[in-house]
């Protein structure tokens, strides 16, 4: 029985260890470009309000949207559509309508 535990302490060893909590995150946040939010033109505002009246829930959407100085990438299942606070909802990520750059509807 004394081997086992013996085994056991051994693997410890090579188990990983972050010595500092957080600091992997912190790297990749400095790592991050942050860039400014783009202006959009007035037409280009209407193409997004015109696909944005023909979305609907279970439909899946390709976005790219303006977020904490970076511009990103998602595509999903819409969940939520609020017209009244202007928000979508793609799988669980929360997006303003003003923040969207361009959007595209993958599938109805």
């Amino acid at each position: 029985m004394a081997k086992k535990n013996e085994y056991a302490d051994r693997a410890k060893i090579f188990a990983p260890f972050a010595a500092l909590k957080g600091f992997e995150a912190a790297l990749r946040e400095k790592e991050k470009i942050v860039v400014s939010k783009r202006i959009i033109s007035q037409e280009e505002k209407e193409k997004i309000g015109e696909v944005l009246k023909h979305v609907s829930k279970k439909m899946i959407l390709e976005i790219i949207y303006f977020d904490n100085g970076e511009y990103l990438k998602v595509k999903g299942i819409v969940s939520k559509i609020d017209y009244i606070y202007q928000e979508i909802m793609i799988v669980q990520t929360k997006i303003k309508f003003d923040d969207i750059y361009k959007i595209q509807i993958i599938e109805e």
